[in-house]
Parts: structure tokens; C-alpha cells; sequence
């Protein structure tokens, strides 16, 4: 990782010495460990050293003692950005996003100011558990991971950032398909159909959308809807033809007397739409 050597600012003097005058007290670390008289380069090559050996926690403190001790330096300005990472590694998310976002507060311009906000992402999606939790966190890894590559479309996180995106997008999907399921399984069709048409309108690049589709058609079968369940169908048929969920849903059309591969002038509007969408190849 290579580090500029800008100055910094007046204001950030400032506010820097206003919070090193707060914290008071010797150059001393939680450990007992005295950093008085070391270099700022001696403390932040010790911190290294505690990464390396795994000591993610304390390397994070000990990279905190360089900004707080000599917050003027360039060394306090490459171990923020080491403590964040530092903080990541010991999945202490929290005090790895407030150091990167203080290091994208201080630095926005720097070259490293790229890697701060992908961490702040990773900070994040890293923390998206199984579909059975509340998803709040994978909406803050989206919008997180969006950030990153809009806002810095040609680094190197770009692609990485990406990749995550659609698969966050695949565990919200994933999570509609969970709540679906539930409902269909119990007989309540109407919650179960809103669910799915969830996945199909918004989430339809996912790997999800096959299976919602085909529960669309199981549902809409069971409410007796059936120019509903055929478009289903037919946008079913017409992207993913080569799919067990397309045959099941070929023998489910056929075994209801419903005309496959073909939607029905009397679905509903928003199938519809779906349908059009799919023949002008605008999703999928």
C-alpha cells in the first residue's frame, strides 16, 4: 500500500489537538506497554508486528497510538487507514468503519481514500448472516458497496465491489424467497405472490427468480388465477426453458388444462409488464 505525504489541513490541526488535549495522559498503552520516547515509526512498525502475528486487536490500538501521540505526521495518516484494517481483521466492524470514514474525512482525495470506503463496505457484508435474520445490514452492504463503485469507479475495488453487490442482491431475494415459501407452504397464497412478484420485479438478475416464478404459477393455480398463472409461465418459459423449475411448471400448466409458453391477454398488468420487458430484452 503506498501512503502521499499531504499536509494537513489547519482545521484538522486543530480538531486533532482539541481531542489529544482531551484524552491526556502518557504515551501509554492499555497493555501497560510505555510508548514514550519511541518514534512514530518505531510504534507503527510494532503494530505491524502485532499483525503479523495475528494480533489483529491490539495491532489496531497500537496503530491508534501513532495518530493520538503524533497526530501531525504522516505516520498518524498511514495508521489510520492501518487501523481500520487492523480493527476488520479482528471483526471489530464498528471501530473499522469509524477510523475509515475518519481517514475519508481527513484524506478524500488520497490515493488510499479508495480502499477506506471499500472497507467501509466490507465492514458491512462481512457481517450478512443466513437469510433467517433481519437483512437491515445487507441494505447498509449495498448501499456501502454502491458508494464504492460510483464513487470510485476506476480503483482497484471497483470489481470486487460489484461482485458483492449482486450477491448481497441474491441474499435479499433469498430472504423474500424464505418468507414466500413460508406462506405458500401454509395456504396463504395472496402473502406468498407478493413476495415472489418481489424477486421478479426487483430482483430479477438474482439466481432466485427461476423458483418465483414457478411458485407464482403453484400459487396462482391454487387461487384458481390461471391467466395469471400462464403468463407466469410464459416469462418462465421464455428465459429459463432449460430448468427443472420449468418443467415442473410445464407439467403443472399442462396437468391444469392452462396454455403454456404463451401469456394471456387477461393477466394481471404488472405480469404484463413483465412480459414485455422480458421479449424487448430490457432485464435478464
Amino acid at each position: 500500500m503506498i501512503f502521499s505525504g499531504n499536509k494537513i489541513t489547519l482545521v484538522l490541526a486543530v480538531s486533532v489537538a482539541l481531542a489529544v488535549a482531551g484524552c491526556g495522559g502518557k504515551g501509554k498503552e492499555k497493555d501497560g506497554i510505555s510508548l514514550d520516547g519511541k518514534s512514530p515509526e518505531a510504534i507503527f512498525q510494532s503494530a505491524e508486528a502485532l499483525l503479523s502475528k495475528r494480533k489483529a486487536s491490539k495491532a489496531a490500538v497500537r496503530f491508534s497510538e501513532v495518530e493520538r501521540l503524533y497526530p501531525y505526521s504522516d505516520w498518524a495518516k498511514r495508521s489510520i487507514i492501518m487501523s481500520a484494517f487492523a480493527n476488520h481483521e479482528a471483526e471489530l466492524y464498528t471501530e473499522s468503519r469509524s477510523a475509515a470514514q475518519r481517514y475519508l474525512d481527513f484524506y478524500p482525495a488520497d490515493e488510499d481514500a479508495a480502499y477506506a470506503q471499500y472497507l467501509i463496505a466490507l465492514s458491512y457484508y462481512d457481517q450478512i448472516d443466513n437469510v433467517s435474520r433481519d437483512q437491515g445490514v445487507t441494505f447498509q452492504a449495498l448501499q456501502a458497496l454502491r458508494t464504492t463503485v460510483e464513487r470510485y469507479p476506476d480503483s482497484e475495488y471497483a470489481t470486487s465491489s460489484l461482485l458483492k453487490f449482486d450477491l448481497a442482491l441474491d441474499h435479499l431475494a433469498g430472504k423474500e424467497m424464505e418468507i414466500g415459501r413460508y406462506y405458500l407452504k401454509r395456504g396463504h397464497y395472496t402473502a406468498a405472490i407478493n413476495r415472489f412478484r418481489v424477486v421478479v420485479e426487483d430482483f430479477q438478475t438474482t439466481t432466485h427468480t427461476p423458483e418465483a416464478l414457478h411458485r407464482l404459477v403453484e400459487s396462482y393455480l391454487s387461487l384458481g388465477i390461471e391467466a395469471d398463472a400462464q403468463t407466469a409461465g410464459a416469462i418462465l418459459g421464455h428465459n429459463f426453458q432449460g430448468t427443472d423449475w420449468y418443467n415442473d411448471t410445464h407439467v403443472l400448466l399442462t396437468g391444469a388444462g392452462v396454455e403454456v409458453d404463451k401469456p394471456s391477454e387477461k393477466s394481471s398488468k404488472w405480469l404484463r409488464r413483465v412480459w414485455r420487458q422480458v421479449v424487448k430484452g430490457k432485464w435478464l
